[in-house]
């Protein structure tokens, strides 16, 4: 089999006391013909002197200072000075399996381009995992597995950020952190999707996820939930927004507002369903909202669904099975 350059890109900003685990887990590889791209931004700690030491002794490790400011930038320089035909992203604060490289390009080269290489992960902690993460870790890779991720695309970043791979030029092809769309991680699932890259089914555990307290994804506004809501709205009207279809809303909490009065806003009809009796038949944003019913009287309905509770998404799952309507065409979930 071919033996291509993999750059692995890799931001770092005051990780100091994980770079060191990280990049071992780099250099023991069984596939090493790689090159790092390892981008500081604006660090203050011990993290700059870290990786200087390492790249003094590799010259696969090539270090470089963002000339510009946060994570997307940074990326960008990484690609920038990149040489390699496929390109990966690792997080300096997390490990690799040994066979990591070389499971994602062996799949990737023997399925192509256009095709999304990536692998089951597993979250670890000195604290524990919370059961968010844990859940979060089980959702993601059980849609590996299968490679069915883009099923889901609208519910949580389907594709786990600090492992994937693409050949070089798939990644030009969907203009990946252009522009700086945050969070950039969610935004790349998304031009994936929206280039009808196929995942590539994997099995094996090969990235192991560090969660702590000061994690970027945990902290930085980037991250917050309207970012979130603001990303998958916008990608939905572009990709799967069917406007000869009646669009619906389902559930009148906290995401069902913000979406219904983003619709509102952007002059989009929509009509508002939800299960809270003390909410039905009140008008809110100048909507009255509806009861679930009200769904059988709307001749070929769109829904978004903002429902988080897991027990009542089966069951809206099997009544809209029931009225022969099909996930990721009728109905879409986003929680």
């Amino acid at each position: 089999m071919q033996n291509p350059l993999i750059s692995i890109l890799t931001p770092f900003k005051n990780t100091g006391a994980f770079l060191e685990p990280c990049i071992n887990s780099i250099l023991k590889q069984t596939y090493t013909h790689w090159e790092l791209l390892i981008i500081d931004d604006s660090s203050t700690d011990s993290s700059y002197n870290i990786v200087e030491t390492f790249a003094k002794k590799d010259s696969r490790i090539k270090l470089l200072k963002n000339s510009g400011s946060g994570i997307i930038d940074a990326l960008k320089l990484a690609f920038n000075n990149s040489e390699g035909e496929l390109i990966t992203r690792m997080d300096s604060d997390d490990v690799m399996q040994p066979n990591k490289l070389e499971t994602l390009a062996n799949n990737l080269l023997t399925h192509g381009k256009r095709h999304v290489a990536i692998g089951l992960v597993n979250y670890f902690s000195e604290d524990g995992i919370k059961d968010g993460y844990k859940n979060y870790e089980t959702w993601l890779n059980k849609l590996t597995k299968t490679g069915s991720n883009y099923s889901e695309i609208y519910k949580e970043c389907v594709i786990p950020s600090p492992c994937w791979m693409v050949y070089r030029s798939d990644l030009i092809a969907c203009n990946a952190f252009n522009p700086n769309t945050y969070p950039e991680d969610y935004d790349l699932a998304f031009r994936f999707y929206k280039h009808h890259y196929k995942c590539i089914p994997c099995a094996e555990i090969i990235h192991n996820w560090r969660d702590y307290s000061s994690r970027a994804s945990r902290t930085h506004v980037h991250y917050a939930e309207n970012h979130f809501i603001d990303l998958k709205l916008n990608y939905f009207l572009e990709l799967d927004y069917t406007p000869n279809k009646k669009l619906v809303v389902w559930g009148a909490g906290n995401k069902g507002k913000i979406i219904a009065k983003k619709l509102i806003k952007k002059d989009i009809a929509f009509d508002w369903i939800c299960d809270n009796h003390k909410k039905i038949g009140r008008d809110i944003y100048g909507k009255i909202l509806q009861p679930f019913s009200h769904l059988k009287t709307i001749k070929n309905p769109q829904s978004i669904i903002t429902v988080a509770n897991k027990d009542a998404q089966k069951e809206i799952h099997s009544y809209l099975k029931s009225i022969h309507m099909a996930n990721k065409n009728d109905y879409f979930f986003f929680c």
